[in-house]
């Protein structure tokens, strides 16, 4: 395992018990100190580091920025309030700049999730994992991780946007099998999906409840909550 981190160029910080924590280094200078034919090497500079999705896996480092978008980074914890200079090199089809976009996504999320911490009682819950389905992203295929993994799952605008080409109940089954028993699925999204949606639950198992979003009653859209129940015993 040392030989491999440190031909990644990774840093030891910290080993306690079967606990060990390497860092990943903030440049390219030991990338490029290391011996011709360390494997693995540098990826080619052709190779687009953003280009992720079905795309085959290469054994390879993809090398720091170390000029423009991306090199410089924010110190913590001012990172998480601040909207990153890479951001700027994303094609949006979008007019309005990518900060204030940035800085309207944050704010919709704090107040969502500042609603759910209050009305919702997520203090009172033991909460580890937790995972958003972002829309888009994946859907159709399984979540390549563990069986009852996670205690809290959210998807917002997911369902309704997959339905027009995967099976919902494929998606919910899906995520009965990465929540833990007792864990909590938060879906917001359209109210014209909800009846489909609250009959998959039920059928599922979980206990289903539909709730207003924190725009109020008269919006088209709804919070359904659902419980997965302990096993039995």
């Amino acid at each position: 395992m040392l030989n491999l981190t440190t031909r990644l160029c990774w840093k030891f910080l910290k080993k306690d018990g079967y606990v060990a924590i390497w860092q990943k280094p903030s440049d390219n200078s030991c990338y490029l100190n290391r011996q011709a034919k360390t494997k693995p090497p540098l990826c080619d500079p052709s190779d687009d580091p953003d280009n992720i999705w079905y795309v085959n896996l290469k054994a390879c480092i993809s090398p720091l920025p170390e000029n423009g978008y991306g090199a410089n980074l924010t110190k913590w914890p001012a990172r998480l309030q601040t909207s990153p200079d890479r951001l700027q090199s994303i094609k949006l089809d979008a007019f309005k700049s990518r900060k204030e976009l940035f800085k309207a996504e944050s704010k919709y999320w704090n107040e969502i999730i500042a609603y759910y911490a209050r009305c919702l009682h997520w203090k009172t819950m033991r909460l580890r994992n937790v995972m958003d389905m972002r829309a888009g992203f994946g859907g159709c295929e399984p979540f390549d991780t563990y069986p009852r993994t996670y205690d809290l799952l959210h998807a917002s605008n997911l369902l309704s946007v997959e339905k027009k080409r995967c099976n919902v109940s494929s998606i919910m089954l899906e995520m009965d099998r990465i929540l833990r028993p007792g864990g909590v699925v938060y879906i917001d999204d359209a109210l014209s999906i909800m009846d489909e949606l609250v009959k998959i639950a039920k059928a599922i198992g979980w206990r289903a409840a539909l709730r207003e979003t924190i725009e109020g009653p008269h919006t088209s859209y709804r919070v359904l909550v659902c419980n997965k129940g302990l096993p039995p015993g």
